[in-house]
């Protein structure tokens, strides 16, 4: 199951609310939670729901294990034993085809027969999940959650566990059995569910198609003019499917009491390969950062050591979204950046104009993306050269075949809802209406890297009693319900989108 369908959305969910908001008792909610989360993961995939029910137990036990060890011996071969089977687990479901197929053609005949084993949705994401509470519970960071329902619901919880954001167990422990659901929260929840929703099907969903098809006729078909317009609705599509699907997840843990941090902040402003990580899919780079980066000795070792760091973290980031080799390739592309970045290149980008800063950060992020794109290496060179002239303008097409001018209008709304106008325009109005002028907007208003809480992100906050005049209070009220009668409007759109079956891709099945 998942957030873009009409199973979740006209049932699912609102049998699973008021269901939540009946049941008295947080542990009776609790184990609502692990048994509803259950249900929409062994919705699609009855079989794998064992494989997620071992996870939980597994996970739970050796937790209580390591926090009851005293001694540090025991305490390690728990911890690296947790590890095994985690990871164990998720290469044999998500590996074993891509290893299979690599020895076979490497040796020349089947030395080891590939299954063809479907890949559990979501396992990357939960066994992730799964593996910083392990460690935080060895480095005492927390301690081990005793109960086994509860520690499933936080493994298992439905709202991120597709696609994310990777929630840490720290971060929502006090919630687990003190978190105060409120009608503020709820209505702050739907409406961020509400703006994801619209970001996936309104914009990611109608980009999805011109990119598919140009991804599908390839570089000699669609030349110049395709292979741009294609690479740009890809560019477009990855971020509004992951970046909505994140604000729903946000979304539906705030209708719920809990307070996920937020997932991706503005990543196509960035002006280099190093902002773009810092902005993009937040919850997985600092995995990385604090479980891999940080214990090989991050950036205080030698230089060789600091390059095979980085190198380690972006094979792994690269494989992590998928066992293909362009995976590999895109990891090592951005490890390879953020090396030269970091040595040569930031210090003479630095001292170019803003615009020209952009623009190198807009190329690198688009060719990041054509790399995690084409599967084919063969493929992806016929892109390469369609995308520099070398199959013409429009390649053997024309123009009205590639149909690419249709979606100039929705690439421009994609790239104003790139930007943070929205919040800008907000942050406006209420500064107008306390009569105060509105500074360093992007240093303050937008979340920093120790601030990714999402309170008040659909909302347009003000104290009224700074307010300097009835008239501008009354101003902003009416703004804001003008704002909650477009998100509701833009939810009824999206959700006919979805009833009548139009094209709806889930790009997260191969991760």
């Amino acid at each position: 199951m998942v957030f873009s369908s009409s199973v979740f959305l006209l049932v699912f969910l609102p049998l699973v609310l008021v269901a939540y908001f009946v049941i008295p008792s947080r542990a009776a909610k609790n184990c609502l939670l692990l048994l509803a989360s259950l249900v929409f993961y062994a919705w699609g995939e009855p079989t794998y729901i064992v494989l997620m029910v071992v996870s939980i137990i597994a996970n739970w036990l050796f937790g209580v294990l390591i926090d009851r060890a005293n001694k540090d011996g025991q305490r390690k071969l728990l911890l690296v034993v947790d590890l095994v089977v985690n990871l164990a687990l998720l290469c044999y479901f998500k590996y074993e085809g891509f290893i299979a197929e690599n020895i076979n053609a490497l040796v020349g005949f089947e030395a080891i027969p590939d299954l063809n084993l479907p890949l559990p949705i979501g396992i990357s994401f939960y066994t992730l999940q799964a593996v910083s509470y392990i460690v935080d519970v060895y480095r005492r960071e927390v301690p081990a959650q005793r109960n086994l329902v509860y520690l499933g619901m936080y493994i298992a919880m439905f709202p991120q566990l597709v696609a994310g954001p990777i929630v840490r167990y720290s971060t929502i422990q006090e919630q687990v059995l003190h978190r105060k659901e409120t009608l503020k929260g709820f209505c702050s929840g739907m409406r961020l569910f509400c703006v994801g929703f619209a970001k996936k099907v309104l914009l990611a969903n109608v980009v999805a198609i011109l990119a598919t098809k140009m991804l599908q006729l390839g570089g000699t078909e669609i030349g110049f003019v395709g292979a741009w317009a294609g690479l740009i609705a890809y560019t477009f599509q990855i971020f509004f499917d992951f970046a909505g699907y994140s604000d729903m997840a946000i979304g539906l843990g705030k209708m719920f009491g809990f307070q996920y941090l937020r997932n991706f902040n503005y990543p196509y402003l960035s002006k280099n390969a190093t902002e773009f990580w810092r902005r993009w899919h937040i919850s997985l780079s600092t995995f990385f950062r604090d479980y891999v980066y940080i214990p090989l000795g991050g950036s205080r070792v030698t230089t060789k050591r600091w390059v095979f760091n980085i190198g380690v973290v972006w094979a792994l980031t690269g494989l992590w979204h998928g066992a293909a080799w362009n995976f590999i390739l895109w990891g090592l592309f951005y490890g390879v950046m953020l090396v030269l970045e970091k040595q040569v290149i930031l210090k003479h980008v630095r001292k170019l104009p803003n615009a020209l800063q952009h623009l190198y950060g807009i190329v690198i992020f688009m060719f990041g993306w054509l790399l995690f794109w084409v599967e084919d290496m063969g493929d992806l060179g016929n892109y390469l050269l369609a995308m520099f002239g070398a199959f013409g303008i429009s390649g053997s097409s024309t123009p009205w075949e590639l149909t690419a001018w249709e979606y100039v209008p929705v690439f421009l709304v994609c790239a104003i809802a790139s930007t943070p106008i929205v919040p800008w325009i907000r942050a406006k109005l209420v500064a107008w209406a306390e009569g105060r002028t509105l500074t360093n907007f992007l240093e303050v208003d937008l979340p920093n890297e120790k601030h990714y809480e999402t309170d008040g992100l659909c909302e347009l906050n003000y104290d009224a009693s700074k307010i300097v005049a009835k008239s501008r209070l009354l101003t902003v009220e009416f703004v804001a319900l003008l704002a909650d009668l477009a998100l509701l409007l833009m939810l009824l759109i999206s959700i006919g989108s979805v009833v009548s079956g139009s094209f709806n891709p889930f790009i997260y099945f191969r991760f």
